[in-house]
């Protein structure tokens, strides 16, 4: 299982959903906060993010957004 990365901050109704979805396909995962961890801030938008969550996925292209179809890809 590739190592998976969800960038997040409070109150994100897709960040909750994100991590929700990961939960229920059973995908482990690590979670940092941007609000409290505000040093990966800069690195996410010299890649170009403006919204959370994104999510990295080892070996593939990071996506920001709730995307199931890309979640679920995961399991595949």
């Amino acid at each position: 299982m590739p190592q998976v990365t969800v960038f997040t901050k409070n109150n994100c109704v897709q960040c909750k959903m994100t991590k929700k979805y990961l939960d229920q396909l059973g995908v482990s995962f690590s979670e940092i906060n941007i609000e409290e961890q505000p040093q990966y801030l800069a690195q996410l938008k010299e890649q170009g993010f403006k919204q959370t969550p994104v999510v990295q996925i080892e070996g593939h292209d990071a996506f920001s957004g709730f995307q199931p179809a890309a979640l679920k890809k995961l399991t595949a």
